[in-house]
């Protein structure tokens, strides 16, 4: 059995601290994009909750790279080609239903244009280039449309259930939490490490049918899809509905998420 290469202490490069390897090459933190939430949300200076995201992925080891809704394409997929890996973050938007062939239900919100183009342009480049992609909340739903599924447009309206999936922070609601199944079969459940997770819950929107090579790994116990992963190769890409950013500092789970993105981008984090 080969001796592991001994470890050297890390070596400072100008503001930076990088781990180094036996052979003292550097090893740099992992750049993870991450889309702001809104274009509006970006000009405002609105940083609260993408600032969330951000957070998440730093304290997991990697560095987290917040992406401009105001690139053009070419500049999006410059930027995609320095990333290692992607978090599609959450918004109070809602994609447009006309990208599955839907008309707009009464509660749908607005969509966001801005954020449709980078959220796209990002996904070309993971699947063209192998590289891993968690998609959060509004993320599941882009990354859902963009390989061709399909929408419920509003849960409240479309399905019967007595689970609270959304919540209203102004009226001094607090955030609904309820279980979630998952495929004891899938990568989830590997990271998991569990056939049942409780998670919280901030949507009004879900996947009806999935997008190509994308198969439904947990639901709410009303049937409502809380995730997603990818099996057209081996690359790993997780959609889940929740929000693990908001869980993070407490949660095994939601770290492990984090932490599993970071290492299915093939390359050491800090």
């Amino acid at each position: 059995m080969q001796d592991r290469p001994r470890a050297i202490p890390p070596r400072r490069s100008g503001d930076k601290i990088y781990p180094m390897t036996s052979s003292s090459t550097p090893v740099r933190p992992l750049r993870v994009g991450i889309p702001f939430r809104t274009r509006r949300e970006e000009l405002t200076d609105d940083g609260r909750e993408i600032q969330k995201y951000l957070g998440a992925v730093r304290a997991t080891g990697g560095d987290a790279i917040p992406v401009s809704l105001g690139l053009s394409l070419p500049e999006l997929r410059e930027l995609a080609k320095t990333l290692d890996a992607i978090v599609l973050s959450g918004s109070p938007a809602d994609l447009d239903p006309s990208h599955f062939g839907a008309k707009r239900h009464k509660e749908t919100a607005e969509a966001d244009p801005e954020r449709e183009r980078a959220d796209f342009a990002l996904l070309e480049h993971a699947f063209s280039e192998k590289k891993p992609v968690l998609a959060i909340c509004y993320g599941i739903q882009s990354l859902n449309v963009y390989l061709g599924g399909s929408l419920v447009q509003d849960i409240p309206s479309e399905v019967t259930t007595g689970i609270r999936h959304d919540w209203d922070i102004e009226k001094g609601e607090s955030e609904p939490y309820h279980p979630a199944h998952i495929d004891k079969e899938s990568r989830l459940a590997s990271v998991a490490g569990a056939a049942e997770v409780t998670v919280n819950s901030s949507h009004h929107q879900s996947i009806l049918e999935p997008g190509r090579n994308l198969k439904i790994v947990a639901r709410a116990p009303d049937g409502v899809v809380e995730a997603v992963e990818w099996t057209g190769d081996s690359t790993w890409v997780m959609g889940v509905q929740w929000h693990p950013e908001r869980m993070v500092e407490t949660d095994p789970f939601a770290q492990a998420l984090f932490r599993k993105l970071l290492a299915s981008a093939g390359k050491p984090s800090l």
